[in-house]
């Protein structure tokens, strides 16, 4: 048995067939030259005799404690390859459009808790010879860093390597040094170190109310309009994706003085602006996007786990001009980010936790309908490889992630920055949000004008 961190607790608590609690990925290959026509059966049959997995691989959740849930991990020791590691194949014509709604069901589908909490999704199929891997793990497990970085681990940098883990193995690690046990001076500073965190709490939440009150810098939860995306949510997801050149967002960032962050967000703004334009459904206020930002260490190499801050970002919808709009969300990220900086990890925790806390009682009957949501929509950007990568001979085209809903949460956009494109994934409840793969275009209409905007 292994203690369940509260957080992972959390995630497993908030899970339901409403709100299934997982996170996945899309990710598109072209096989290698010298592929065959068996390429991919002789691939399946060559991953199910491989029983290298990682240990998080291994665990589901104990037996729930009556009312408390979940306080515990197990490790799975007969652990079922051939359930979790799944072949399947597109209809005709195997476009990319029959490869999104295939993943849109399989993202609209509940992890088996009785089994570790992960499955991997072999397609193929495509029109153009390539195919697919479409893996989820619940958040428990891995948040979208963590997984990404797990993803690159198992990847490579040289196409002629042929020793790549699957995708749920790890690469042998060199071996660890015994640590030495904590020394009680070590604990008693390490000790300190969160007195002096919880201590610093007062002032900084003194210090948040003086920028967003009195000088109108930061923007609080509770100040986002409603919109057609903040409603209960049912359990069926839809899927989208697309890949932009990296290389086009950053001459707008260079031009305009922003970094390609802010470029990623103010694409996003104009289409959602769009898009609840053409329906008559764009407030009168802006719009509100909660940032999630990483506190991991730049240098770490943690691939599990769940370590997320949390920012709000005004979109500036109600603004038509796009270096306009541009200029309104790069105030408000270098505010947040000013702020982050200035924060030990404990304290950018609670103020995100401040940011998120009416996500707590969203659950309860009523709430979403009745109240002002937090914010209004997640855009994530996850760092991702910025070098070619390769599996086993298999270049890796694109990384398209697709994330979690919530009730009052219908639509969540993230991308990955990979190779030298940016991949886009969008995450939208198939009852509430409807043609989401319109969003798509409106992207790429927010990428042109901000280029005839600035360059």
């Amino acid at each position: 048995m292994k203690p369940m961190p509260v957080t992972d607790s959390m995630f497993l608590a908030l899970d339901t067939r409403e709100h299934p609690m997982h996170v996945g990925g899309l990710a598109l290959f072209t096989p290698p030259p010298d592929a065959g026509d068996d390429y991919l059966r002789l691939l399946r049959e060559d991953l199910l005799t491989n029983s290298d997995v990682r240990d998080v691989f291994r665990l589901r959740p104990a037996t729930p404690l009556h009312s408390l849930g979940y306080l515990s991990w197990t490790e799975d020791t007969n652990l079922e390859l051939d359930y979790h590691f799944r072949h399947s194949a597109l209809p005709s014509p195997g476009r990319i459009r029959e490869l999104l709604e295939l993943t849109s069901r399989w993202h609209s589908t509940p992890l088996d808790r009785h089994r570790p909490l992960w499955e991997v999704h072999l397609v193929e199929g495509l029109a153009d010879g390539r195919f697919a891997f479409y893996n989820k793990i619940h958040h428990a497990l891995m948040d979208g860093v963590s997984a990404l970085r797990h993803l690159q681990s198992v990847l490579t940098d040289d196409p002629a390597a042929r020793d790549c883990p699957p995708p749920w193995g790890t690469r042998r690690p060199p071996r660890d040094r015994v640590r030495p046990s904590p020394r009680p001076l070590a604990l008693l500073r390490a000790g300190g170190r969160v007195l002096g965190d919880l201590a610093g709490l007062a002032p900084v939440t003194a210090r948040v109310a003086s920028e967003a009150f009195r000088e109108h810098r930061l923007t609080l939860p509770l100040q986002a309009p409603r919109t057609m995306f903040n409603v209960a949510v049912g359990g069926a997801r839809r899927f989208a994706a697309q890949s932009w050149e990296w290389e086009r967002l950053g001459a707008v960032a260079h031009a305009a003085g922003v970094p390609r962050n802010d470029v990623v967000l103010a694409m996003c703004s104009a289409a959602l602006r769009t898009y609840l334009l053409d329906r008559d459904a764009l407030p009168d206020t802006s719009l509100v996007a909660m940032v999630p930002v990483s506190l991991r260490p730049r240098a770490g190499g943690e691939t599990s786990g769940n370590r997320v801050g949390a920012l709000l970002c005004d979109l500036g919808t109600t603004i038509a001009d796009p270096a306009d709009r541009l200029a309104v969300i790069h105030r408000a990220m270098a505010d947040g980010k000013q702020l982050f900086g200035d924060l030990s990890p404990l304290q950018a925790l609670a103020l995100s936790a401040l940011n998120v806390a009416p996500f707590a009682v969203a659950p309860l009957p009523g709430v979403v309908t009745h109240t002002r949501p937090a914010f209004n929509v997640v855009i994530s950007n996850v760092p991702g490889p910025r070098t070619r990568l390769y599996w086993n001979g298999a270049r890796l085209d694109g990384l398209y992630p697709a994330s979690v809903l919530l009730d009052g949460l219908a639509l969540n956009i993230t991308t990955v920055t990979s190779g030298d494109t940016l991949d886009v994934g969008i995450t939208g409840c198939r009852r509430s949000v409807p043609h989401l793969q319109r969003l798509l275009t409106h992207l790429e209409d927010g990428l042109n004008a901000l280029e005839r905007a600035v360059l």
